[in-house]
């Protein structure tokens, strides 16, 4: 039986990078991305691309009835993110908020709504959110993502306390550097490792989360930083 991963925001970044190691992996890929690369990314894997947003709750049903309609099941789910609003905490405005809200945070609960009838009919399923190391230990850099992933945190943990018994897992990864953002000195030499990670070692993080050796771990948040937050 083929595993099928749905994959928003993959059309670049670490979207992308998770769509093409599940695809290495064996998994039937679905990808949702508003610049069309995702469809472009799919094509090459085999898999289904739909252009639209998961900012609409539309664009991310049509990828998931694709997806049914297609392959008749959904194993997992790995949730990307776009980028919000950035500026002094204070010069943010209410819409900026709001909008942080919308990019990070209800963009992962959109389509876990869809998949998690999915996943209870089959008594199976795993979820792994993008989030930001940042989340606990927030950057003034980063202020809409720091609010709205902190709340992402609380929803991964209310969410596996309530599905854990239908066998649906459901976690975080939360990257710090990673060489999809441009490159600083000054970034660069804030991680104790003293480089920037990997899309890669995202994309096997996110593998692992979702494979069957990660079958006791639910709602947490893994930091994938390089230790550049403390992690209390």
């Amino acid at each position: 039986m083929d595993k099928v991963a749905i994959v928003t925001a993959g059309g670049s970044g670490m979207g992308a990078n998770a769509a093409r190691r599940l695809a290495k992996d064996g998994y039937r890929v679905a990808i949702l991305s508003s610049s069309g690369k995702g469809e472009a990314l799919a094509a090459e894997l085999g898999g289904i691309g739909i252009t639209g947003s998961n900012q609409s709750n539309d664009d991310v049903k049509r990828l998931v009835d694709a997806t049914l309609d297609r392959w008749g099941r959904i194993d997992a789910l790995v949730n990307s993110a776009g980028h919000g609003p950035r500026a002094p905490i204070l010069d943010l405005t209410d819409e900026d908020w709001q909008k942080g809200l919308d990019v990070y945070f209800l963009s992962a609960v959109r389509p876990i709504r869809l998949v998690t009838p999915v996943m209870q009919q089959q008594k199976s399923g795993a979820i792994v959110n993008i989030s930001t190391a940042w989340a606990f230990e927030p950057s003034d850099m980063f202020p809409t993502s720091a609010m709205a992933r902190a709340g992402l945190a609380t929803f991964t943990k209310i969410y596996a306390d309530k599905y854990a018994a239908d066998n649906i897992r459901i976690n975080n990864v939360q990257p710090g550097w990673i060489d999809s953002l441009p490159a600083t000195d000054a970034r660069r030499a804030s991680v104790p490792m003293q480089r920037y990670g990997s899309a890669d070692e995202i994309a096997g993080t996110i593998a692992f989360l979702l494979s069957p050796d990660a079958g006791y771990i639910t709602g947490q948040n893994i930091r994938v930083d390089g230790g550049v937050t403390k992690g209390i």
